[in-house]
């Protein structure tokens, strides 16, 4: 049951562990979901909430990676082609076929992206979601209404996957406890246990709502905490040099859906440093994005750089009418990539591959870094299937490529779910029956937008909603989509809170306090 009184007392109740996992984002997730589904038994542990890190501040795409195409990493854009085709399949309720255009302002351009667009398809082979096309000016137009006309010769149109990242890696939770997981956020590693041979035998983790700590004894122990790695690393006394994972900030301008007229994405390939530009319509909003920026020290809120905007607004005031300014802005968020740099350069973030790397540490720890969220599927079996090598564990072949993610529905189904309740998948008509069961249940938190007291109820009953954060970033992407609004209704959601977990008043003030703060590092 996702439940975390429950999971706690399953947690304490089991001796010993065959997999312990260290980080509750993408590749954490998924490697639960993938050891669960073996038969391993297999405890999760997240410091704070599920994808609190960069897993939930992507730019929203499950994709092959048009940049990586023309980088000539074929095998990488394979991979990640095919594990795009079984994400629609495994998670259908989350994943949306989203038609991009790239628009050519020369007159060769359409035909060179054309060309390359096909090879795009043609590698996504019997898991395509349909075929490139090079279009007339009037018809790029017809596409995107606000698109600069001047100097237009027509465009290149693709599909490609769009989701909603922490919506997806919640459902991976619950799909790792419907597999037999202990799976835990806002539970802290605060050391790694060793036996007499020096050897990693579990972890030592803190509840940090009750301040309990608690000793797991593992036969394998994983370290899926991305960006914050070289931690984990450093508490298993790694003797080598440490990794050199180069943290590489991506920000992501959210503007009202008037900034992109119609239903059709825009994908810059090519940006005046090299970069790619997309927008995007993302629960109606237009996501603006991204950037790809080397930074030195890793946090769990990187702060967006200047120049890093202003490079973001002159780039889409190249291509719309309607120039988007600062005031402009509903919210600003950023995430950090857990690049693993070659030797020699580490500054050209750019070109350091998004493949995946795993770690061996001589005291038996295994470090995953790298990859990305397309891919995290793949990612998770490769480092079960490592796990099993390595420390002889039982085998067992992998039953994730077409194991049903929690939430899973038909196209059919997923039609009938319309504002706000299409995330929710299966679940939605449980929530819909809940929400009728107290008509205070459907009050609005806010005027402007769809979210109701029921549904922060049913975050902290059956999503493991532990803070106003978890329920405003996370359940909901309010504080993503609309920061000033999430600040404007953080006194009413912690209330119901207080009323719903059994907490103190002190703490709903600490709540809107903390979240207060961290809401307006996403506001200009």
């Amino acid at each position: 049951m996702f439940n975390r009184e429950e999971q706690v007392k399953q947690l304490k109740t089991t001796s010993k562990f065959d997999i312990v996992v260290i980080g509750g984002g993408a590749s954490g997730l998924g490697i639960a979901v993938d050891a669960a589904s073996r038969g391993f038994k297999v405890a999760l542990f997240e410091a704070h909430d599920f994808a609190k890190g960069t897993s939930s501040r992507s730019t929203k795409l499950v994709h092959g990676g048009v940049r990586y195409l023309a980088q000539g990493n074929i095998k990488l854009v394979i991979e990640a082609l095919r594990e795009r085709g079984l994400l629609e399949k495994n998670a259908n309720h989350l994943f949306k076929r989203q038609t991009f255009l790239i628009p050519s302002y020369n007159w060769w351009f359409k035909y060179y992206y054309g060309f390359g667009l096909t090879i795009y398809d043609w590698l996504s082979a019997r898991l395509s979601l349909g075929g490139s096309r090079i279009i007339s000016a009037k018809k790029a137009n017809q596409k995107i209404k606000n698109l600069i006309p001047k100097g237009l010769n027509g465009g290149v149109t693709y599909l490609d996957g769009q989701f909603d990242d922490a919506r997806l890696a919640l459902n991976l939770a619950q799909t790792a406890i419907e597999q037999g997981a202990v799976a835990l956020n806002h539970f802290r590693v605060s050391d790694i246990l060793k036996d007499h041979d020096n050897k990693v035998s579990g972890v030592t983790v803190l509840d940090t709502e009750t301040d309990e700590e608690l000793n797991i004894n593992a036969d394998v122990v994983i370290n899926a905490t991305g960006v914050f790695a070289n931690k984990i690393l450093k508490l298993a006394g790694r003797k080598k040099k440490s990794l050199k994972i180069v943290p590489s900030q991506g920000i992501h301008l959210v503007l009202d859906r008037s900034f992109l007229e119609g239903e059709t994405a825009l994908m810059v390939p090519k940006t005046s440093d090299g970069r790619v530009l997309f927008a995007i319509p993302w629960h109606n909003k237009v996501v603006l994005g991204t950037t790809d920026t080397p930074i030195d020290k890793p946090s769990y809120e990187p702060k967006p750089l200047e120049v890093e905007i202003d490079f973001i607004l002159e780039t889409a005031a190249q291509y719309f009418t309607k120039a988007p300014t600062r005031n402009d802005i509903k919210s600003v968020f950023a995430g950090l990539r857990p690049l693993v740099a070659p030797e020699g350069d580490k500054s050209n973030t750019k070109e350091i591959s998004r493949g995946h790397k795993i770690i061996h540490s001589e005291s038996g720890l295994i470090t995953i870094v790298g990859g990305k969220w397309t891919t995290y599927r793949e990612m998770s079996e490769d480092v079960v299937n490592d796990a099993i090598e390595t420390h002889n564990l039982k085998k067992g072949s992998t039953k994730t490529k077409s194991l049903s993610i929690h939430g899973n529905i038909s196209t059919i189904e997923k039609l009938g779910l319309n504002g706000v309740y299409w995330v929710y998948g299966s679940d939605a008509k449980h929530l819909i029956k809940f929400i009728e069961t107290d008509a205070s249940y459907k009050n609005k938190l806010h005027h402007n937008y769809e979210y109701t007291v029921g549904q922060v109820i049913w975050a902290a009953r059956f999503e493991m909603a532990r803070t106003v954060e978890d329920i405003l970033a996370r359940r909901f992407r309010l504080l993503f989509l609309d920061a000033q609004v999430s600040i404007d209704i953080a006194e009413k959601v912690a209330s119901i809170l207080q009323k719903e977990l059994n907490k103190t008043g002190d703490w709903k003030q600490n709540q809107v306090e903390e979240f207060t703060t961290l809401a307006k590092g996403y506001l200009i």
